[in-house]
């Protein structure tokens, strides 16, 4: 990877790291809405009056969300209308941004390898075990250096 995409990577793996404990947390399956609500002994209807809702506004925007058809703004909103922030974000399901890079780039890099090796062989030309996972490991950092679009196909 080039130093400013290095840099980039680095800085929005720290800024990821956050989320990675809240990835344990599992979603109520009434919905985050509903739950605190209830939790907190407050009723559609109060809610309702922060949101400017009715009752069967707010029961909409409780079932949306358990159904997971509900807007980031309406979330925002009802945060908000709960005295709570709402946060969004993503986590790296290989831990870090880096890691699914090099996963990414070892993938791509063995199927061009082996690929190429497959040709040799019908050649008489193939490469031992060592020189193809040599092969494989030198094309993975280019590609990595390279930050290859083709990475993401």
């Amino acid at each position: 990877m080039r130093n400013k995409n290095k840099l980039l990577i680095a800085q929005l793996d720290e800024k990821l790291i956050l989320f990675k404990e809240a990835e344990k947390i599992l979603v109520p399956s009434k919905g985050w809405i509903n739950t605190i609500r209830t939790s907190l002994n407050m009723t559609r209807e109060q809610l309702g009056m922060k949101l400017n809702l009715t009752k069967g506004g707010i029961q909409k925007i409780e079932e949306r969300e358990a159904t997971g058809q509900i807007t980031l703004n309406k979330l925002k909103d009802a945060g908000r209308a709960l005295n709570m922030k709402f946060i969004y974000g993503f986590v790296p399901e290989d831990g870090t941004i880096e890691n699914l890079i090099n996963l990414k780039a070892e993938k791509l890099a063995r199927k061009i390898v082996l690929r190429t090796n497959q040709n040799m062989k019908l050649e008489d030309q193939a490469i031992s075990e060592k020189k193809i996972e040599e092969s494989i490991n030198d094309l993975a950092d280019e590609l990595k250096r390279e930050m290859s679009k083709s990475l993401w196909d």
